[in-house]
């Protein structure tokens, strides 16, 4: 007699930085087309839960003289603006919290 296996998969997020990336000196058809007026710099995170987006935002405006563009708790999206220095100064200041304060895995922030 043959035995049925079934499986259940689930996705069980891990608390992670997926993605930190620092636009530096972003195109004025870019800043347009994502609703950001003359910026300096973008800076574009992803992370995982979602709702650390939340804190990350937070984390984010208490930092640096940075604006947020985009929050987005259910995909785990934040875009921040503002100087080069202030995103810069921001998305360091978000990787630094997450990963040592709440035990994090993070990526690299990568610059364009």
């Amino acid at each position: 007699m043959s035995e049925i296996v079934k499986s259940i998969h689930a996705y069980v997020p891990g608390k992670q930085i997926t993605l930190a990336h620092l636009i530096s000196n972003p195109a004025t058809e870019l800043c347009e087309k994502v609703g950001i007026e003359g910026a300096g710099a973008i800076g574009i995170m992803t992370l995982t839960p979602g709702e650390t987006a939340i804190i990350a935002g937070d984390i984010a405006v208490k930092t640096a003289l940075v604006d947020i563009a985009f929050l987005d708790r259910f995909s785990g999206t934040l875009v921040i603006y503002g100087s080069v220095g202030a995103v810069d100064q921001s998305l360091n200041g978000i990787c630094d919290l997450l990963r040592d304060t709440l035990s994090y895995a993070s990526c690299p922030i990568t610059r364009h």
